[in-house]
């Protein structure tokens, strides 16, 4: 089974890390931890059992408890596969913000970085287009760059 585990904002590498080498050293049924990026004050742990998830997690640090459903291997695919479109952003792609203070803005992509999971744009329809650096989940693609450029 498949739980969301709430921890503190910016701090899922870390308690993912604690976590996991705890795991090793605990003869509690928990099977795999991992980190879906753009999933910021959540980590997603396989156990057994919720008993064995919350028993396992109780008294760490930055960790704020786990949510109270289970997640099905479909929704788990879901959530990753949903996080796999933002890494096909690529240099001259039509963005349009989904989130954030742009929403419903157009933008040029003129970097990605796949592994900051960040992209830098200028905003269209402007009059002086102004660099601005954000997360590759906050956009979509609207036309993808062509083939030939």
């Amino acid at each position: 089974m498949y739980f969301v585990v709430k921890v503190t904002s910016g701090q899922e590498k870390i308690v993912a890390s604690v976590l996991q080498n705890k795991a090793l050293k605990s003869d509690l049924p928990i099977y795999s931890i991992a980190i879906i990026e753009g999933m910021r004050g959540y980590i997603i742990m396989e156990a057994e059992d919720e008993l064995s998830a919350r028993s396992f997690i109780s008294r760490e640090r930055n960790v704020k408890g786990i949510l109270p459903k289970a997640l099905s291997s479909e929704e788990l695919n879901k959530m990753i596969a949903a996080n796999n479109t933002a890494a096909e952003i690529y240099v001259g792609d039509i963005v349009e913000f989904s989130t954030g203070p742009f929403k419903g803005y157009k933008a040029k992509v003129i970097k990605a970085d796949t592994v900051k999971s960040e992209i830098t744009v200028e905003l269209m329809d402007v009059v002086v287009p102004i660099p601005i650096t954000t997360k590759m989940n906050t956009a979509k693609v609207v036309q993808h760059v062509s083939a030939e450029s």
